[in-house]
């Protein structure tokens, strides 16, 4: 199924540009493909193994996390 859409004339340039002979669908495609969040997630894995000022600091931060509350809002004063 083919769909129609619009570009600001910067992006038609940008695609265009580094198309080289390949549909607008197909750098479109490789474009998302290579923005995937799984995979460059992964890069990051370990990057912080033995650094044990960070990772403590971390644990600290999480560990606020888990205890903060938020405050009540009480609506009816907005009215």
């Amino acid at each position: 199924m083919v769909k129609v859409i619009s570009l600001s004339n910067e992006a038609y340039e940008k695609l265009s540009g580094i198309k080289n002979g390949k549909s607008f669908s197909e750098v479109v495609v490789e474009l998302v493909d290579k923005g995937d969040r799984k995979k460059d997630i992964m890069k990051f894995a370990g990057v912080f193994a033995g650094d044990k000022e960070w990772t403590d600091t971390m644990e600290d931060v999480i560990k606020d996390r888990e205890n903060f509350k938020l405050r009540g809002v009480n609506f009816d004063v907005l009215h």
